[in-house]
C-alpha cells in the first residue's frame, strides 16, 4: 500500500471556463508516478453559474483519489477546504473615476483632521507652545504649524509603511494586518456558507 500526503491550498485564482485540476488546489507528496497521475485529475470546469467563489472540500479530493486507486493511503494536513476565486476580466481604467475617488478621500480626510484639531483646540496649543519657546504671542504661529503639518504627513506615510507603491521595509503595516484579519474572517464565513459538504438539508416531510 502506497502512502501519499495531501495538503489543501488556502486560496487559488482561476479564470472562467478554466479546468481546475488537483494540482491547482492541492499539494501532493508521494511516489512521483502516482503524484503525476493524481495531479492531472480534473475536479471541475469553471462555469458562469459558479459566480465568484467555489469551495473545494478535502472530502472531494479523497473521493477522487479513492476513485483512481483504492489501495492508496492518504494522510492529510493543513486546511480542510480550498477557496477557488473566479477572476473575471477587469474593466478598463477610468481616470475620471480615479480622480473623483481621490478627491473624495482627500477632502474627507482633510475635514476629519481639521475637525479633530478643533475638538482638541490644537491652535491654542500651538499658540501656547510658540509663546513658551519665543516669549511672544502670535495668533498664527507658522513656525510651529508648518513643521507640524509636514510631520503629520510624514508620520502617516511611515505608519502605513508605504509611499505609493514604495515599501520601506518588510514589516506589514497596521492596515495590512487589519486587511489580513478581515480576509481571514471573510474566508471563514464563505467556507461555512458556501461549502456544500458541510451543509446538510433535512427534509422533514
Amino acid at each position: 500500500m502506497e502512502l501519499i500526503y495531501v495538503r489543501m491550498r488556502n486560496r487559488v485564482h482561476v479564470k472562467l471556463n478554466q479546468e481546475v485540476k488537483v494540482k491547482d488546489v492541492v499539494k501532493v507528496i508521494g511516489p512521483e508516478d502516482i503524484v503525476r497521475k493524481l495531479e492531472d485529475i480534473t475536479l471541475l470546469k469553471v462555469k458562469k453559474e459558479d459566480k465568484n467563489i467555489i469551495i473545494i472540500d478535502l472530502v472531494q479530493i479523497i473521493q477522487e483519489i479513492g476513485g483512481m486507486d483504492a489501495e492508496l493511503e492518504v494522510q492529510t494536513f493543513g486546511p480542510a477546504q480550498t477557496i477557488v476565486e473566479v477572476v473575471y476580466e477587469k474593466r478598463k481604467f477610468s481616470f475620471l473615476f480615479f480622480i473623483g475617488v481621490w478627491m473624495l478621500l482627500f477632502i474627507g480626510t482633510g475635514i476629519t483632521i481639521m475637525n479633530y484639531h478643533v475638538d482638541v483646540s490644537m491652535q491654542e496649543v500651538h499658540q501656547k507652545l510658540f509663546k513658551l519657546i519665543t516669549g511672544r504671542e502670535d495668533k498664527s504661529p507658522l513656525l510651529i504649524q508648518i513643521p507640524y503639518s509636514i510631520g503629520l504627513g510624514l508620520g502617516m506615510v511611515l505608519f502605513f509603511n508605504h509611499f505609493f507603491k514604495k515599501r520601506f521595509n518588510e514589516e506589514p503595516s497596521p492596515l495590512e494586518v487589519e486587511m489580513f484579519n478581515y480576509q481571514q474572517d471573510l474566508d471563514q464565513y464563505v467556507i461555512m456558507n458556501e461549502n456544500k459538504e458541510s451543509i446538510r438539508q433535512i427534509d422533514d416531510r
